[in-house]
């Protein structure tokens, strides 16, 4: 059985007329016949009671009338639907995140997406840190990833879509804290606050390099999985720790950010997605990206202040 012999069954059974549901169907009429009879051979019934004068269903014509319709417009919603995930309207993108650092690129990614294609979905993985995503993305298991540069794995795709900043985070009461801007070997002898070793952290990496140019190691006294989680014990008075720009939103008594003294140390976020990767949703999700997340011209960021003195070295 195949959906033509429906579709004639169904117009001769709407016209009962073969020679009108010929015309409907813009064929002759001893196919739309043939049509019929094989359909009614691979039943096994009679679908039609027909002599010269007029065509009438059977009762199991009658009984077969409304499940052919509903086989019609299935097939016909299936195709439809075959072709909007083909153009991009319709389909699953699988995304991963680092939390606090996305909490305003994301989101303006999510909703924007939602309105131009609400039939795309998209499966939002959270604490996903950059060198983790960008990994998940190169083996195909992430369809699209938030990360940052420098990205040198083959076949994967980037776009820059922010520049930040690192700076210090530090308790209040910290003697360095009345400092508009802080030196990085000033700290070589702080306890630190990090995220953990070995997890993918992009951030502890950039804070590892930014240390070693500054001649010495972080002491790592205690690990957290999450800026926020961090910032509250820095807040707590446990530590200091390096974080970025994006992440000044959380905001804690006890807690201040400043600048680092020197030319600023950037880090760009990025999208990243495999060159080979074949979804036409993925597609859509990344021009809808180009919109709302374009690529930032690079400016030198000025000082954030918050200090009431220059550095003097003592």
């Amino acid at each position: 059985m195949e959906l033509r012999h429906l579709t004639a069954f169904v117009a001769v059974a709407e016209e009962l007329h073969f020679g009108r549901a010929a015309r409907r169907l813009q064929m002759a009429q001893p196919p739309l016949s043939q049509q019929i009879r094989q359909l009614e051979r691979e039943l096994g019934v009679q679908l039609f009671e027909r002599n010269t004068r007029s065509v009438r269903l059977t009762s199991a014509g009658q009984s077969f009338l409304e499940p052919a319709r509903t086989v019609l417009l299935d097939a016909d919603a299936a195709a439809r639907a075959a072709r909007a995930a083909a153009r991009g309207e319709y389909g699953r993108v699988t995304v991963g995140f680092a939390g606090a650092s996305s909490h305003e690129t994301l989101p303006r990614l999510t909703r924007a997406v939602r309105a131009a294609h609400p039939g795309i979905e998209l499966v939002l993985t959270g604490q996903t840190y950059a060198n983790v995503a960008l990994a998940r993305v190169a083996e195909g298991a992430l369809d699209l990833g938030f990360v940052r540069l420098p990205v040198t794995r083959p076949g994967v795709r980037t776009r820059v879509i922010h520049d930040e900043e690192l700076i210090c985070a530090l308790p209040s009461d910290h003697e360095l804290a009345r400092y508009e801007r802080i030196p990085v070997a000033a700290l070589a002898k702080e306890p630190f606050v990090g995220f953990p070793a070995n997890a993918g952290s992009s951030l502890r990496d950039a804070t590892v390099r930014a240390c070693d140019a500054a001649g010495f190691t972080p002491q790592v006294v205690q690990e957290a999985p999450d800026s926020h989680t961090i910032l509250a014990l820095v807040a707590a008075g446990v530590g200091i720790t390096f974080t970025l720009t994006s992440c000044r939103h959380i905001q804690q008594n006890g807690l201040v950010y400043r600048p680092f003294d020197g030319a600023p140390i950037r880090l760009r976020a990025a999208l990243a997605w495999r060159a080979d990767n074949p979804s036409a949703a993925l597609r859509s999700v990344l021009a809808v990206a180009e919109q709302v997340l374009p690529t930032p011209v690079f400016t030198e960021t000025e000082g954030t202040g918050g200090g009431d003195a220059a550095w003097d070295g003592d």
